[in-house]
């Protein structure tokens, strides 16, 4: 238990490191009275939106407690569910309160040297990555010490309420910002051709936020979700193979120590990535995270070697870093704006819209390719080498999270980077920091489309694993597969499309009513455009707020019912066979809306940088256009359908005593 203890004390390190850098953004110059006019408008906004979610979160978790009360008559998997959700929540409010205090520091620092602002606006990303890790190993630490070890089954409450929490997070915040941004774009670039993030438009302070609420809080919460859900079916796969031997406890203390080293790993590669002279940002975030991952190889070795005495087990855990950080390359390569497909993606929109996205849907198609290889080589490789364990899977599922950290600080970099380019330009400051800035945004864009499509990556394999788990709860490999397993299959790979719909559904029509406001108010008030008079921000921010909490309920409604309803008519077996159809459909279609909306978005940002006397042509407006449809899909419909593939596979295995206690109302072969 000792190493419980140490994990316990290495999460703590990581809240510690998270107060001395949050007291480090503090020290930084808030920037002129009108940048922190700006930035105040942007803070205000992102926390009443957070406290209206977060209303609506904990009174849907409270309702979900007293069900899962009666059915498992245990007052400590309800105490888990608590944790997990609250946890979640404030990892993503943690890192978005810096977040809008960082970004206006970052401006600021801009003024002064790129090198400076960059550190600043990676140091504010890092509070994010390192209270998603610490948190969740602190959780996980204090509910093993707790109870954990009788039984970890009582920690399945602990997985399934970071899932929930996240979804809801990650639709709310999505539908938020994606909502002002298309509402934005559509009605002041395309319409009324003022530039992007201009004062006068009155959903300017709406996006603002929602880079927050969105890429920021949505993000952490997705991978909070990510490890808490890898500790927990790590946990139970080792009690499934511990026989009560001595010896045999270290298995059930490997996941903490491979969560302490990967917490660790992060703090190195938090502080060797820096703003460097004539070295761009991009770089030196590599340079983190490959120190991070080197961390982490070591780290794993040794305590596979030490603590399991199996060497195939590092092999594992190394097979799941090397995939992870091998998305990221491929990430860089699609939608870097130095890479072939942005470049022949400019082309395209100089031969207008429809070009723009037929060439976008090209490599949005091919962009899955890379990265699920990777995955499949990592999961065959490490079920081939350890002789057809599951833990060996397991094993690569926890090393893929190793990185969580430093690729989640990378992520909330984006929207720290892409508000305080957003304030200078609403405050109206110096062109050396305009350009600057420009560098980090397209940076941010970059680490942000990085970390969306290793929460795809990591995401997969914890799917993998967790259907495994539900598989062997049910014995679903020890009966023949019938009817029942096929129908399961096809109703699976039909749900997520049924989910990814409503997701796109609420985005626009929260840029329907958007779009209108915008243009009520340009056209009530010409003033507003002449710069005479102020946009009222605020009803654009409620617009988007009340959208996103009314419509993020259908989709989370589907995605709980649909694995109760197909295990209770159909049967367990059944519902294995939705779930594998549901996981191969969702982390596709999570790829291919995360590569390509950013694809879309990198090639705009590409256009602007490149030829800004583009502005306003029809290059730029394809462009625009590209992105706009992209945005859905990126920031809404991806994230979201990462954590809908975990969360369905985590209800079920919630649910597998209730379906092997009764028989199924339909009965199939």
């Amino acid at each position: 238990m000792i190493l419980v203890w140490i994990a316990l004390v290495v999460g703590t390190l990581a809240m510690c490191i998270v107060a001395y850098l949050t007291w480090s953004i503090y020290r930084e110059d808030p920037g002129t009275p009108e940048m922190r006019e700006v930035a105040r408008y942007i803070r205000n906004g992102a926390k009443t939106f957070l406290k209206r979610q977060y209303r609506t979160i904990l009174l849907f978790v409270a309702l979900l407690s007293l069900p899962i009360a009666i059915f498992f008559q245990s007052i400590e998997v309800v105490i888990s569910f608590y944790l997990g959700a609250i946890l979640s929540l404030t990892a993503a409010y943690i890192g978005m309160n810096i977040a809008v205090r960082a970004n206006v520091r970052t401006a600021r620092a801009a003024t002064v040297s790129s090198a400076k602002a960059f550190t600043l606006a990676f140091r504010g990303g890092a509070v994010m990555g390192l209270s998603v890790v610490g948190l969740s190993l602190l959780g996980i630490s204090i509910l093993y010490l707790g109870y954990g070890y009788r039984d970890p089954s009582l920690l399945v409450g602990y997985g399934f309420g970071a899932s929930l929490a996240a979804l809801f997070a990650q639709l709310g915040g999505g539908i938020f910002t994606k909502a002002a941004d298309i509402g934005a774009d559509l009605v002041g670039k395309i319409e009324q051709n003022i530039p992007e993030d201009d004062i006068r438009n009155p959903a300017v302070i709406a996006d603002q936020v929602g880079d927050n609420v969105g890429d920021c809080a949505g993000r952490g919460s997705d991978l909070f979700e990510s490890i808490s859900d890898d500790y927990v079916t790590a946990l139970l796969v080792g009690f499934s193979l511990f026989t009560g031997v001595a010896g045999e406890m270290n298995i059930m203390m490997f996941p903490f120590a491979l969560g302490a080293v990967g917490v660790l790993a992060t703090i190195v590669g938090v502080f060797v990535v820096r703003g460097w002279k004539n070295v761009r940002p991009i770089n030196s975030f590599n340079l983190g995270l490959f120190t991070a991952a080197g961390v982490a190889i070591a780290g794993s070795y040794f305590v596979s070697v030490w603590l399991l005495n199996d060497v195939r087990i590092f092999y594992c855990a190394l097979s799941g870093i090397v995939a992870s950080t091998a998305v990221g390359l491929v990430v860089q390569y699609y939608i870097g704006t130095s890479g072939k497909p942005v470049m022949q993606m400019e082309e395209a929109s100089k031969r207008g819209v429809a070009m723009n996205l037929i060439t976008g849907m090209a490599y949005a198609l091919q962009s899955p390719v890379l990265p699920f290889l990777s995955i499949i080589g990592a999961v065959l490789f490490s079920y081939v080498i350890t002789g057809g364990s599951i833990y060996g899977v397991v094993a690569a599922n926890l090393g893929t999270d190793m990185a969580i950290g430093i690729i989640m600080a990378g992520d909330a970099f984006g929207p720290i980077s892409d508000n305080a380019q957003g304030i200078e330009q609403m405050a109206g400051t110096s062109a050396k920091s305009s350009s600057a800035l420009e560098v980090l945004d397209a940076t941010g864009n970059t680490t942000k489309a990085y970390a969306k499509a290793f929460a795809t990556a990591s995401g997969t394999v914890s799917t993998v694993v967790l259907f495994a788990t539900y598989s062997q709860v049910v014995g679903l490999w020890s009966a023949p597969l019938g009817q029942a397993f096929v129908f399961g299959i096809l109703i699976g790979a039909v749900v997520p499309f049924l989910f990814a719909s409503s997701t796109i559904a609420a985005t626009a029509k929260g840029a329907f009513d958007m779009v209108n406001e915008v243009r009520r108010q340009f056209k009530a008030n010409p003033r507003i455009l002449e710069g005479s008079d102020k946009p009222d921000y605020d009803k654009c921010i409620d617009i988007s707020t009340k959208t996103a909490l009314r419509r993020m309920l259908l989709p989370t409604v589907v995605t709980l019912v649909s694995p109760l309803l197909v295990g209770l008519l159909l049967g367990p077996h059944a519902l294995g066979g939705m779930l594998l159809g549901g996981t191969c459909t969702a982390a596709l279609l999570a790829s291919f809306f995360t590569f390509g909306g950013a694809l879309w978005d990198n090639t705009k940002k590409s256009i602007e940088a490149k030829a800004f006397w583009l502005k306003g042509s029809p290059t730029h407006t394809a462009a625009v256009v590209g992105d706009t449809v992209g945005d859905p899909l990126k920031d809404v419909a991806g994230p979201s359908l990462n954590i809908f593939m975990k969360l369905t596979n985590m209800t079920a295995l919630l649910i597998a005593p209730l379906l092997l206690s009764i028989p199924p109302i339909i009965e199939l072969l």
